[in-house]
């Protein structure tokens, strides 16, 4: 029998679960970009909603380190920089 404690677990979290190194990862990311919506998609996968002007961009993999290297590609493409260091429209201050 269970105690419930299970249910209240957020879904991705239990995703991070096999991944636990890259949960400070993606704390970072998180902080770095809340506008992107980060957590568990249909059938056990990670997915990223990016707000874009012209719509969304949803980006989905199987891993967490698979879809934050992803982002971390996209981030470096749209600002320019090397990974991590601003673009997907970045709150900088």
């Amino acid at each position: 029998m269970s105690d419930g404690k299970a249910r209240r677990t957020r879904p991705a979290l239990r995703l991070a679960r096999d991944e636990p190194d890259q949960v400070p990862r993606l704390l970072a990311f998180r902080a770095a970009h809340p506008q992107v919506i980060i957590g568990a998609g249909e059938f056990g996968v990670w997915q990223a909603l990016i707000p874009r002007p012209d719509g969304e961009t949803v980006i989905n993999r199987y891993e967490l380190k698979a879809l934050l290297d992803k982002l971390e590609s996209l981030d470096a493409a749209d600002s320019g920089e090397p990974p991590g260091a601003g673009g997907l429209g970045s709150q900088r201050r």
